[in-house]
């Protein structure tokens, strides 16, 4: 499981998401979907906007831990 930790990050920073929105240009609804882990992916322009302006590491923001029950999303996985 992808854990989003922007708002540790923000809070550390003394940041609003409204002020991260206006300096990456972002929109706030994308951001809120990320932040709440709602989001489905990121792009790796906006992830190095956000670390550019957090001045953090990508595994600042993204944390991941092993499903409880040991299963993974069916959806998320590919045969080649």
């Amino acid at each position: 499981m992808i854990t989003v930790n922007l708002d540790k990050l923000l809070w550390e920073r003394h940041m609003k998401l409204s002020e991260l929105s206006e300096k990456i240009g972002i929109s706030m609804t994308n951001l809120s979907l990320l932040k709440t882990g709602k989001g489905r992916a990121i792009r790796f322009t906006t992830l190095n906007k956000i670390c550019r302006v957090l001045d953090c590491r990508p595994g600042d923001i993204l944390d991941y831990t092993p499903d409880p029950e040991g299963k993974e999303n069916d959806e998320d996985i590919y045969d080649e």
